[in-house]
Protein backbone atom coordinates (compact mmCIF):
# COMPACT_ATOMS: atom_id res chain seq x y z
CA UNK A 1 0.00 0.00 0.00
CA UNK A 2 1.23 3.29 -0.78
CA UNK A 3 1.08 6.58 0.35
CA UNK A 4 0.94 10.12 -1.29
CA UNK A 5 4.54 9.91 -2.18
CA UNK A 6 5.68 9.79 -6.10
CA UNK A 7 5.02 6.37 -7.32
CA UNK A 8 8.02 4.01 -7.78
CA UNK A 9 9.42 4.00 -11.18
CA UNK A 10 10.17 0.69 -12.88
CA UNK A 11 14.08 0.51 -14.14
CA UNK A 12 13.96 0.18 -17.92
CA UNK A 13 16.63 -1.55 -19.57
CA UNK A 14 19.17 0.22 -21.60
CA UNK A 15 19.37 -0.14 -24.50
CA UNK A 16 22.51 0.53 -26.82
CA UNK A 17 23.01 3.73 -28.82
CA UNK A 18 22.01 3.94 -32.41
CA UNK A 19 25.99 4.63 -33.52
CA UNK A 20 27.08 1.58 -31.11
CA UNK A 21 24.71 -0.74 -32.85
CA UNK A 22 25.27 0.80 -36.44
CA UNK A 23 29.38 -0.12 -35.79
CA UNK A 24 28.59 -3.46 -35.05
CA UNK A 25 25.88 -4.18 -38.05
CA UNK A 26 28.88 -2.64 -39.69
CA UNK A 27 31.33 -5.06 -38.51
CA UNK A 28 29.28 -8.46 -38.64
CA UNK A 29 28.35 -7.91 -42.12
CA UNK A 30 32.14 -6.92 -43.30
CA UNK A 31 33.16 -10.25 -41.58
CA UNK A 32 30.60 -12.29 -42.95
CA UNK A 33 31.52 -10.69 -46.67
CA UNK A 34 35.13 -11.06 -46.37
CA UNK A 35 34.87 -14.81 -44.96
CA UNK A 36 32.93 -15.39 -48.12
CA UNK A 37 29.76 -16.33 -45.65
CA UNK A 38 31.60 -19.28 -43.16
CA UNK A 39 31.46 -16.85 -40.15
CA UNK A 40 28.08 -16.27 -41.05
CA UNK A 41 27.57 -17.92 -38.22
CA UNK A 42 29.36 -14.80 -35.98
CA UNK A 43 25.88 -12.64 -37.53
CA UNK A 44 23.21 -15.87 -36.49
CA UNK A 45 24.59 -16.17 -33.13
CA UNK A 46 24.32 -12.57 -31.61
CA UNK A 47 21.13 -12.37 -33.20
CA UNK A 48 20.15 -15.78 -31.47
CA UNK A 49 21.12 -13.70 -28.37
CA UNK A 50 19.51 -10.94 -28.59
CA UNK A 51 16.13 -11.55 -29.83
CA UNK A 52 16.36 -14.88 -27.73
CA UNK A 53 13.78 -16.33 -29.71
CA UNK A 54 13.47 -20.64 -30.68
CA UNK A 55 13.18 -19.82 -34.35
CA UNK A 56 16.84 -17.84 -34.42
CA UNK A 57 18.71 -20.82 -32.62
CA UNK A 58 17.43 -23.30 -34.97
CA UNK A 59 18.50 -20.87 -38.34
CA UNK A 60 22.08 -20.70 -36.26
CA UNK A 61 22.00 -24.30 -36.23
CA UNK A 62 21.73 -24.39 -39.81
CA UNK A 63 23.94 -21.54 -41.00
CA UNK A 64 26.76 -23.20 -38.95
CA UNK A 65 25.84 -26.47 -41.07
CA UNK A 66 25.76 -24.68 -44.06
CA UNK A 67 29.35 -23.23 -43.25
CA UNK A 68 30.27 -26.75 -41.97
CA UNK A 69 29.15 -28.40 -45.50
CA UNK A 70 30.55 -25.02 -47.38
CA UNK A 71 34.01 -25.61 -46.37
CA UNK A 72 34.28 -29.21 -46.83
CA UNK A 73 33.05 -28.47 -49.94
CA UNK A 74 36.36 -25.92 -50.93
CA UNK A 75 38.51 -28.19 -48.85
CA UNK A 76 37.61 -31.35 -51.08
CA UNK A 77 37.93 -29.19 -54.78
CA UNK A 78 41.44 -29.39 -55.99
CA UNK A 79 43.72 -26.47 -55.95
CA UNK A 80 44.15 -25.72 -58.64
CA UNK A 81 41.12 -23.82 -60.38
CA UNK A 82 41.40 -25.02 -63.81
CA UNK A 83 41.41 -28.86 -62.72
CA UNK A 84 37.76 -27.95 -61.19
CA UNK A 85 34.41 -28.63 -63.49
CA UNK A 86 32.03 -25.57 -64.33
CA UNK A 87 29.65 -27.67 -62.10
CA UNK A 88 31.59 -27.62 -59.01
CA UNK A 89 32.48 -23.65 -59.91
CA UNK A 90 29.16 -22.72 -60.45
CA UNK A 91 27.68 -24.82 -57.25
CA UNK A 92 30.29 -23.25 -54.78
CA UNK A 93 29.21 -19.52 -56.11
CA UNK A 94 25.57 -20.06 -55.44
CA UNK A 95 26.32 -21.68 -52.41
CA UNK A 96 28.44 -18.52 -51.48
CA UNK A 97 26.08 -16.24 -53.00
CA UNK A 98 23.20 -17.68 -51.33
CA UNK A 99 24.46 -17.91 -48.09
CA UNK A 100 25.98 -14.25 -48.22
CA UNK A 101 22.55 -13.05 -49.20
CA UNK A 102 20.30 -14.88 -46.83
CA UNK A 103 22.46 -14.60 -43.40
CA UNK A 104 23.16 -10.91 -44.05
CA UNK A 105 19.45 -9.61 -45.18
CA UNK A 106 17.88 -11.93 -42.52
CA UNK A 107 20.27 -10.18 -39.47
CA UNK A 108 19.89 -7.13 -40.42
CA UNK A 109 16.22 -7.11 -40.91
CA UNK A 110 15.38 -9.13 -37.64
CA UNK A 111 17.77 -6.67 -35.62
CA UNK A 112 16.32 -3.80 -36.70
CA UNK A 113 12.53 -4.29 -36.10
CA UNK A 114 14.01 -6.05 -32.47
CA UNK A 115 15.45 -2.80 -31.22
CA UNK A 116 12.94 -0.35 -33.03
CA UNK A 117 10.39 -2.37 -30.92
CA UNK A 118 12.02 -2.66 -27.79
CA UNK A 119 12.66 1.29 -28.70
CA UNK A 120 8.75 2.00 -28.60
CA UNK A 121 8.03 0.37 -25.97
CA UNK A 122 10.53 1.49 -23.69
CA UNK A 123 10.27 5.30 -24.50
CA UNK A 124 7.95 6.80 -22.23
CA UNK A 125 4.59 8.64 -22.67
CA UNK A 126 4.81 12.12 -23.05
CA UNK A 127 3.63 14.35 -19.93
CA UNK A 128 0.32 15.60 -18.96
CA UNK A 129 -0.48 17.55 -16.43
CA UNK A 130 -2.66 16.33 -13.81
CA UNK A 131 -6.17 17.29 -14.22
CA UNK A 132 -7.78 18.86 -11.02
CA UNK A 133 -11.34 18.90 -11.31
CA UNK A 134 -12.78 22.36 -11.09
CA UNK A 135 -14.23 23.11 -7.36
CA UNK A 136 -17.93 23.15 -7.76
CA UNK A 137 -19.62 26.59 -6.56
CA UNK A 138 -20.76 24.85 -3.16
CA UNK A 139 -17.78 23.07 -2.55
CA UNK A 140 -15.64 25.52 -0.75
CA UNK A 141 -12.74 25.18 1.71
CA UNK A 142 -14.12 25.73 5.65
CA UNK A 143 -12.22 28.48 6.30
CA UNK A 144 -13.66 30.24 3.38
CA UNK A 145 -17.25 29.29 4.62
CA UNK A 146 -16.50 31.13 7.99
CA UNK A 147 -14.87 33.93 6.15
CA UNK A 148 -17.90 34.47 4.33
CA UNK A 149 -20.77 33.87 7.08
CA UNK A 150 -18.83 36.83 8.96
CA UNK A 151 -19.31 39.07 6.22
CA UNK A 152 -22.54 38.09 6.00
CA UNK A 153 -23.25 39.11 9.39
CA UNK A 154 -21.13 42.31 9.50
CA UNK A 155 -23.42 43.25 7.00
CA UNK A 156 -26.19 42.37 8.50
CA UNK A 157 -25.31 44.31 11.58
CA UNK A 158 -24.66 47.33 10.01
CA UNK A 159 -27.75 47.33 7.75
CA UNK A 160 -30.54 49.02 10.39
CA UNK A 161 -33.00 46.71 11.31
CA UNK A 162 -36.49 47.72 11.18
CA UNK A 163 -38.58 47.92 14.80
CA UNK A 164 -41.12 45.09 14.89
CA UNK A 165 -43.15 46.61 17.70
CA UNK A 166 -43.59 50.29 15.95
CA UNK A 167 -47.13 50.55 14.39
CA UNK A 168 -46.82 52.11 11.38
CA UNK A 169 -49.35 54.59 11.16
CA UNK A 170 -50.95 54.95 7.61
CA UNK A 171 -50.29 58.70 5.46
CA UNK A 172 -53.36 60.95 6.02
CA UNK A 173 -55.42 61.43 2.74
CA UNK A 174 -54.88 65.05 1.88
CA UNK A 175 -58.81 66.66 1.76
CA UNK A 176 -59.44 68.63 -1.43
CA UNK A 177 -59.41 71.69 -0.11
CA UNK A 178 -59.67 74.33 -3.02
CA UNK A 179 -62.72 71.82 -4.32
CA UNK A 180 -64.41 72.81 -0.71
CA UNK A 181 -63.59 76.75 -0.86
CA UNK A 182 -64.72 76.90 -4.27
CA UNK A 183 -68.18 75.65 -2.75
CA UNK A 184 -68.04 77.79 0.58
CA UNK A 185 -67.56 80.62 -1.65
CA UNK A 186 -69.98 79.82 -4.18
CA UNK A 187 -72.95 79.40 -1.49
CA UNK A 188 -71.70 82.56 0.12
CA UNK A 189 -72.24 84.71 -3.18
CA UNK A 190 -75.80 82.93 -3.44
CA UNK A 191 -76.31 83.85 -0.30
CA UNK A 192 -75.45 87.34 -0.77
CA UNK A 193 -77.07 87.91 -3.76
CA UNK A 194 -80.67 86.29 -2.11
CA UNK A 195 -80.09 89.34 0.79
CA UNK A 196 -79.38 91.68 -2.18
CA UNK A 197 -82.58 91.13 -3.06
CA UNK A 198 -84.70 91.24 -0.35
CA UNK A 199 -83.34 95.15 0.40
CA UNK A 200 -84.44 96.00 -2.81
CA UNK A 201 -88.04 94.76 -2.37
CA UNK A 202 -88.05 96.09 0.87
CA UNK A 203 -87.47 99.62 0.10
CA UNK A 204 -89.47 99.51 -2.88
CA UNK A 205 -92.65 98.54 -0.52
Amino acid sequence: MHGYGPTPQQQTTSLPSPATLTTVRVILVTVTVLSCGLLGWVAMLRLAIVTRRPRDWVLLVVVMVLNAALFAFIMGTPDDPDDMSDASVLLMLLWIVALLAGVITYYLYVEIRHYSSLRSLGSPPPYTAPAHPAPLPYQQHPAQQQQHQHQHQQQQHQQPQPNPYTVQTPPPTPTPAPQRLDQVRAELDELSDYLRKENREGEGR
